[in-house]
C-alpha cells in the first residue's frame, strides 16, 4: 500500500465532505491518500441554468480530464451529477451507502401553497414536478453550491426553494423551516455517492471496490438505466427511485414536459434477483405510452 491515492473533488463544502468521507474510509483500510480540489465549470458559471451550458456532466467533466491527464487517481461525485455513459477509460468502482433520497422545500412561510407564489430551483425535474402540482406558481432559476443557494433564498423575495435533503444534512445546514416533498420523485441516484477510477489503474480500482454497497449499487443502476434509455442526460425532467424491501425492488419513474402540463409515470416491482434490465423495461413502457413524442418535444424545446 505504498502508493498515495490522489482523490479529486470539486471544492464546494458538500463535495469536500464527500471526498473526505471516502478518504477516511480508505485510510481506515490502510491506504495513503491526498485530496486534490478542482473547480468545475458548473461551479464557475452561475448566471445560466445548467441545461443552457450545453455540457453533459458539467460538474464531472473537469475531474474526468484531471484523471485522464494523470493529475488525480480517483474522483468522488454526487452520483446524480454523473452522466450515464462514462468517458472511455473511466469506470465506476464503488457506490457508497445511500443517504436520504428526498427533495425538500425550504420556506419562509407556507401560506403561498394555497395561492400564487415563487419558488426557486435550478433543476428542470423539480421545476416540472412543482408546476404539475402547482400550475399557478412561478419558478425562478437558482444556482450555486448549497450555502450560496440558501443565502440567495434569504436575499430574494421568493417564497421557498427546493433542495436535496441529503446535501443539507451532510454539511449540517438543514434549516428547521423545511418540509419533505414526499410526492416528488427524486433525480436518478439522488442521495448516492459514486467513486470512479481509471480502468487501467488496478491498484486504485481494487482499493475503491472495497467501499462498494451492493444494494445501493443495484438501485442506482436501475434508476440510471431508466434515465439512459429515456435519453435524458441532464436536460429532461426525469425522476426515478428504486428501493429494496424483503428481496423485492419497488420502482417509481416519471417523465414530464418542462412546464409540467404533461406527466407520464410508472410504478412497478420485481424480485431483486431479476434487477438486470428492469430500468430499461420501465423506460420502454414510458416511451411506448407517449414518451417518444414527449421526448421529441423536449429535445426541440431545449
Amino acid at each position: 500500500m505504498s502508493k498515495t491515492i490522489r482523490i479529486g473533488t470539486r471544492d464546494s463544502k458538500l463535495a469536500l465532505w464527500q471526498a473526505t468521507t471516502v478518504q477516511q474510509q480508505l485510510e481506515h483500510l490502510g491506504y495513503k491518500t491526498q485530496l486534490v480540489p478542482v473547480k468545475s465549470q458548473g461551479d464557475i458559471i452561475l448566471d445560466k441554468p445548467l441545461y443552457e451550458l450545453g455540457i453533459t456532466g458539467v460538474f464531472t467533466k473537469t475531474l474526468d480530464l484531471a484523471m485522464l491527464n494523470g493529475t488525480i487517481d480517483i474522483a468522488v461525485h454526487s452520483m446524480k451529477d454523473v452522466p450515464t455513459l462514462l468517458p472511455k477509460g473511466i469506470i465506476q468502482s464503488a457506490v457508497l451507502p445511500r443517504a436520504n433520497t428526498k427533495d425538500i422545500l425550504v420556506y419562509k412561510d407556507l401560506d403561498f401553497l394555497n395561492s400564487t407564489g415563487i419558488i426557486a430551483t435550478g433543476s428542470l425535474r423539480r421545476k416540472a414536478q412543482w408546476l404539475n402540482k402547482y400550475p399557478n406558481h412561478q419558478v425562478e432559476d437558482l444556482r450555486g453550491n448549497v450555502i450560496t443557494r440558501l443565502q440567495k433564498l434569504e436575499d430574494n423575495s421568493w417564497n421557498a426553494a427546493i433542495f436535496a435533503k441529503a446535501g443539507l444534512e451532510r454539511i449540517e445546514v438543514l434549516p428547521k423551516n423545511h418540509i419533505e416533498l414526499d410526492w416528488m420523485i427524486p433525480a436518478p441516484a439522488q442521495g448516492a455517492m459514486v467513486v470512479v477510477t481509471l480502468q487501467n489503474d488496478i491498484f486504485s480500482t481494487e482499493a475503491i471496490s472495497k467501499l462498494n454497497h451492493t444494494p445501493t449499487e443495484i438501485c442506482t443502476h436501475i434508476e440510471r438505466e431508466f434515465l439512459q434509455v429515456l435519453e435524458g442526460g441532464c436536460t429532461a425532467p426525469i425522476g426515478a427511485l428504486a428501493t429494496i424491501a424483503k428481496d423485492i425492488i419497488h420502482f417509481k419513474g416519471v417523465l414530464l414536459s418542462i412546464d409540467g402540463s404533461q406527466k407520464l409515470s410508472i410504478s412497478k416491482s420485481v424480485e431483486s434477483s431479476n434487477f438486470k434490465g428492469f430500468g430499461e423495461a420501465c423506460a420502454l413502457e414510458i416511451l411506448n405510452h407517449g414518451g417518444k413524442d414527449l421526448m421529441k418535444d423536449l429535445k426541440n424545446s431545449l
